[in-house]
């Protein structure tokens, strides 16, 4: 099965990056955050196919996901994703409907605390970030257990890169909070990306997203279209595409 995954990858990868955490429509690995940021005035626009395996228990069944992402200022990022529902999980296919017939939202912040090596070379840089943190449900509530708040985490994120010749190493830890009964991603998370020196556009990572690992890779095609994958457990496939505009 790993070898079947490494090919995989290797396909995908070499078709001709970037840190685009795809899953919740912002910056960050793969499933699990980083301390990354994009330029000022970057707008990120893209979608995903959701494995059922990456998503909370209420996705029993694989979905998609659509998000916009700007980055206001070189410290502050803000996302809007939605996440299809079907029909059949909402109990209106007796009403007629079938399929994807209905969404849920969500906003994502991400702040910059410190930046990569701004007191001396080997400060980290640190990004404090959520994910989905209010529900509508019960009348309004930030940190919900239970309610529309499917994707909510709380972080702290931790990102220092290392030159090794000429080759650039990403470590990256994280850690997480909620409290969602279904949807438990709490404690340490972490992961290694790596870009090659000779294809500075494609970066390969490796994370623990405090509770599955994952493997997988991001590439940037002509400074605008990115592409992103990952096999969740060595089996699972999730995988989507965004577009890069660059505002003055």
């Amino acid at each position: 099965m790993i070898k079947k995954v490494i090919i995989l990858i290797f396909i995908v990868c070499n078709s001709n990056t970037l840190f685009a955490q795809l899953t919740y429509g912002t910056t960050g690995l793969l499933h699990a955050p980083s301390a990354e940021m994009q330029r000022d005035k970057t707008v990120m626009i893209g979608g995903n196919f959701m494995n059922k395996e990456i998503t909370p228990a209420t996705w029993y069944y694989n979905t998609y996901n659509y998000y916009l992402n700007v980055t206001i200022f070189p410290f502050l990022e803000i996302a809007y994703t939605c996440t299809l529902f079907k029909a059949e999980a909402l109990g209106l296919a007796p009403y007629g409907y079938t399929g994807f017939t209905n969404q849920d939202r969500y906003f994502s912040f991400r702040l910059r605390a410190l930046k990569e090596g701004q007191f001396g070379k080997y400060t980290p840089a640190v990004v404090l970030g959520t994910s989905d943190p209010f529900t509508s449900s019960g009348g309004g509530v930030i940190d919900s257990k239970e309610g529309n708040g499917y994707f909510s985490r709380f972080f702290i994120a931790a990102t220092k890169h290392f030159q090794i010749g000429n080759e650039t190493i990403g470590a990256h830890l994280s850690y997480l909070y909620n409290r969602r009964i279904e949807y438990k991603l709490n404690g340490f998370a972490g992961g290694i990306s790596y870009s090659p020196s000779r294809l500075p556009d494609l970066k390969l990572i490796a994370e623990y997203d405090s509770k599955d690992v994952a493997l997988g890779c991001t590439y940037l095609l002509f400074n605008h279209l990115h592409l992103q994958m990952e096999m969740q457990r060595m089996k699972y496939f999730t995988g989507g595409v965004m577009y890069k505009i660059y505002l003055k």
